[in-house]
């Protein structure tokens, strides 16, 4: 029987991991009994490119002969690359660890330029392992071959994206039609031979391109058109992050030349759709869910389906099957150990929440449902999801890839994790809101989180109060003080070229930046410029926000990013560089006794913060009044008891010592009898292991049916010692 569904993520994401787009569609089609089969092709690509025969083609079919030194340099040294390549793809696929010793030597690879910002890095390798170190190194090594296929065989071709600029702000399909006009590049054809095979064996009837960015569109194209011109029959779909955001008033007919089909936001109900109009066709009533598709030479969108979206407990669980997933990379470009996750290292990919709980920042596309439409899915139902992908790919990392993750199931998710008793690595995206206090990050990172990004955007409490961020930078260090103490890592998106925003606010918020690195609360972060788009209320109100749009015209092919002028008439660019260059300084926990000024190469003013403004802010004492609903829960495991008597002036009371011991040490409190057994019960009552979960006031009025003075004995050196060591309020 021929397969139904064909599903690919066209070159290029990521190296480490596969975009999960795919892989939450197959899941939801297994529930249907619809057949699918999916591929990363970028991986498949690269893979290919990166081999033994890859580069002897490569260097054989060097179109343009090598200009710069660089270039000939790795030309000349071409037998080197051809011998060892293999060797470190295998290494870095984590097949052939002991070939890091030879990497170190550094007298195994071949170096070109990439290598010459080692001797900078020189003093990280003392910190790192010989298999970061190797990672590191074979890396550069990826990347100087890298070059020389820019300059000397495909101008488009990067790692993580392919002719990006093509889809960036494609408000015209012109350039686009144009580029896929010209003759296939060597990239394409590497990717063509590899689709060939992939369609000789699937034979699908429905051919599902998933384009998350800008950097995936000109081989969605290119893909599409390669299957439409070898095999008419099958019928071609686009979905994804780029369509969902960029393609929304879509009316140039001649995207149809290459797709039958564009879906927009949540894919499951529109695909399911589609398989009926093309795999039923006799059974099928016309009617579409959120889709572009053309009639009488018209782009017309379709959304005449009055069935409603599937709920996200029913949507399946996303299936990596048919991927490789033993095949990724794992690379080390920098060497911070939070900035690294996003290219070290498989995740699997799930969400916590459809949509984002807070919906409300202004530079954010909340007016789009993939953000509108809030539903959180059950932390019980997801840890059913953990266990079978952990069954299913034989990996137990985890990248929680919601807007922002929502403290409360958060929580939830930590209990039932570690109520099941499951061994797993997670991190997650988050809002820096003071829900994240101490004792549950401290949850958190018993559940194994081991790192949170979230915006700290501007870090100016004006600009933070515009974006309606809902947090203060006052409070972003308090939360990120929180994690870090509890020992998970914490990234920050930065903002810069907000509307509005002055030359000093730009240098203030430097200077926080530099002093939440200084007292170690930030691990990572990373400068993004403001950009202003069509779904956010930046760009659909921009007069409230000092700004002005340089055109009204709608594009008839791609549509979010706005070109507006801001009235300050500020040249934000000019900033780019020192921001980023100060950054990079910054994770790597140096220059911060530099002046702002050294990081610029023009003038700027003096910030107005104080120097110890982040250090004030963490001294300041928090609230111990502890709600009656809060939550007590214990992380600790049962104690060792011992009963022995105490004198003191003839008096005797009966004691408990109660040892407990944890995975770094043992300790020890004392109590009189009768609390020491009462809280050798309620220890049990209230453990982590146990799935009813108990309120401060139960356990006060549980304390006071035996016992008086709860106040007291919880406030007493027994408790407070208790409280170091995983008793928490929640």
């Amino acid at each position: 029987m021929k397969t139904q569904v064909f599903l690919i993520t066209p070159p290029f994401t990521q190296l480490n991991t596969p975009y999960p787009a795919t892989a939450y569609i197959k899941g939801f089609l297994n529930t249907k009994n619809i057949s699918a089969t999916q591929a990363d092709m970028g991986i498949e690509v690269i893979l290919k490119l990166f081999s033994k025969e890859g580069l002897i083609d490569l260097f054989q079919s060097n179109n343009h002969h090598p200009k710069t030194d660089n270039c000939k340099r790795i030309f000349a040294l071409q037998d080197e690359y051809i011998k060892t390549i293999d060797s470190v793809i295998a290494f870095l696929q984590g097949k052939n660890p002991t070939l890091a010793l030879q990497i170190c030597q550094e007298d195994y690879l071949p170096e070109a330029s990439r290598f010459a910002q080692l001797e900078e890095l020189d003093w990280a390798f003392g910190t790192m392992g010989t298999q970061d170190k190797a990672k590191h190194l074979a890396t550069l090594y990826l990347e100087d071959i890298s070059d020389f296929i820019v300059e000397c065989v495909d101008a488009n071709f990067g790692f993580s994206r392919y002719a990006e600029r093509l889809g960036r702000s494609a408000n015209s399909f012109d350039e686009l039609y144009l580029a896929l006009q010209e003759e296939p590049t060597y990239i394409d054809e590497v990717l063509f031979s590899l689709l060939k095979k992939k369609i000789e064996t699937i034979q699908p009837e429905l051919f599902l391109i998933s384009v998350p960015f800008p950097g995936n569109l000109y081989s969605a194209f290119r893909s599409a058109q390669w299957v439409r011109k070898n095999y008419p029959n099958i019928k071609i779909s686009m979905g994804g992050g780029f369509p969902n955001t960029e393609l929304r008033s879509l009316s140039d007919a001649r995207v149809f030349e290459f797709f039958d089909y564009i879906t927009l936001d949540d894919g499951e109900l529109p695909v399911e759709l589609l398989v009926e109009a093309v795999c039923k066709p006799e059974s099928f009533e016309g009617q579409f869910k959120r889709t572009f598709l053309l009639e009488n030479e018209k782009v017309v969108y379709k959304n005449n389906s009055l069935k409603p979206d599937y709920k996200q407990s029913d949507v399946g669980t996303p299936d990596y099957s048919d991927l490789f997933l033993d095949k990724y990379i794992s690379v080390i470009e920098i060497v911070n150990p939070m900035h690294r996750m996003w290219s070290d290292g498989r995740w699997n990919k799930l969400t916590m929440a459809h949509g984002c709980y807070w919906g409300k920042c202004t530079f954010c596309d909340i007016s789009l449902d993939y953000i509108k439409l809030y539903e959180p899915i059950a932390a019980n139902l997801l840890c059913d999801r953990m266990e079978e992908m952990i069954t299913q790919t034989g990996q137990n990392g985890f990248h929680y890839v919601d807007e922002a993750a929502p403290p409360a199931l958060m929580r939830a998710l930590a209990l039932e994790i570690l109520r099941r008793k499951l061994s797993v690595t997670w991190w997650t995206n988050i809002r820096f809101e003071k829900s994240f206090t101490g004792d549950l990050c401290l949850l958190l990172k018993a559940s194994g989180c081991i790192a949170v990004s979230g915006g700290l955007e501007v870090a100016s409490d004006r600009l933070l109060k515009l974006i309606d961020k809902g947090v203060t930078v006052e409070q972003v260090a308090k939360v990120t003080r929180n994690f870090t103490e509890a020992g998970i890592m914490v990234h920050a998106y930065l903002m810069y070229g907000y509307p509005t925003q002055t030359v000093q606010e730009t240098v203030d918020s430097l200077e926080m930046v530099r002093q939440l690195f200084e007292v170690g609360v930030l691990q990572s972060g990373f400068w993004h410029q403001f950009a202003m788009t069509a779904h956010s209320p930046v760009g659909m109100y921009p007069e409230k926000f000092g700004v002005v749009k340089e055109t009204e015209t709608i594009g008839t092919f791609a549509n979010n990013d706005i070109n507006y002028v801001d009235k300050t008439g500020i040249d934000h660019d000019k900033f780019s560089f020192g921001l980023k260059k100060s950054l990079f300084n910054f994770m790597h926990g140096i220059c911060f006794d530099y002046e702002l000024q050294e990081w610029f190469d023009f003038k700027i003013p003096k910030t107005k913060i104080h120097p110890d403004f982040i250090t004030n802010a963490l001294e300041e004492t928090e609230d111990f009044n502890i709600k009656p609903t809060a939550k007590i829960v214990w992380l600790g495991g049962k104690p060792l008891v011992e009963y022995f008597t105490k004198t003191k002036k003839g008096n005797s009371w009966e004691m408990m010592t109660l040892t407990f011991h944890d995975k770094k040490e043992s300790f020890s409190i004392q109590t009189g009898k009768n609390e020491g057994e009462w809280l050798v019960q309620i220890l049990d009552k209230i453990s982590s292991s146990n799935s009813k979960i108990y309120s401060f006031k139960e356990i006060k009025s549980d304390f006071e049916t035996h016992l008086e003075d709860f106040e007291l004995f919880w406030y007493s050196k027994p408790v407070n010692t208790l409280r170091e060591f995983g008793l928490l309020v929640l």
